[in-house]
């Protein structure tokens, strides 16, 4: 059975954090690849997004994942803020819309308990759990850590769904 390959995106106008997760048929979680798009900031914002939606499509292309989730928006430090990061998240959405990939959308409450076991934790806390959850070496950095905790959200939501189907059919 190939591995399901998903990657979670955790979109900004200044930094994207993104991180693939591969689920074999086992239900094991496996760390493929995480990063942090670092987009200049002195460029104009229409640029930024034209170098963040070419970025995303090479990863997608290159990693291909089947499906990919995005943080609900849920609040922003200002207007211009919540303006950026949302030009910001629909230009990843074009680019996975574009690459067929399958999108899912979690609010960051649903994210942080399904990686933490507690609705309001702290960056540090999801890093934590990134970590020990992947059994990576190093603790990955708080963008690359919410793109992670994104995919294993999207994995247990995935799991939790499947054990309420009932085998003969009705649910």
């Amino acid at each position: 059975m190939t591995p399901l390959r998903i990657m979670g995106i955790d979109p900004g106008s200044l930094f994207c954090g993104y991180g693939i997760v591969e689920q074999d048929g086992m239900r094991n979680i496996s760390h493929v690849v995480s990063g942090v798009i670092t987009l200049p900031k002195r460029e104009p914002l229409y640029m930024r997004l034209r170098r963040l939606y070419e970025d995303v499509r090479s990863i997608l292309r290159l990693y291909e994942p089947r499906q990919a989730v995005v943080e609900k928006v849920f609040f922003a430090k200002g207007v211009k803020a919540a303006l950026h990061l949302g030009h910001a998240r629909g230009v990843v959405l074009l680019a996975a819309a574009e690459e067929g990939v399958v999108l899912h959308e979690y609010s960051p409450n649903e994210i942080k308990k399904a990686v933490v076991g507690y609705g309001r934790a702290e960056k540090a806390q999801v890093q934590k759990m990134v970590q020990t959850i992947l059994s990576l070496d190093e603790t990955p950095p708080p963008d690359g850590a919410d793109a992670l905790a994104l995919a294993i959200c999207h994995i247990n939501a995935m799991s939790f769904r499947s054990c309420l189907v009932d085998p003969r059919g009705s649910s």
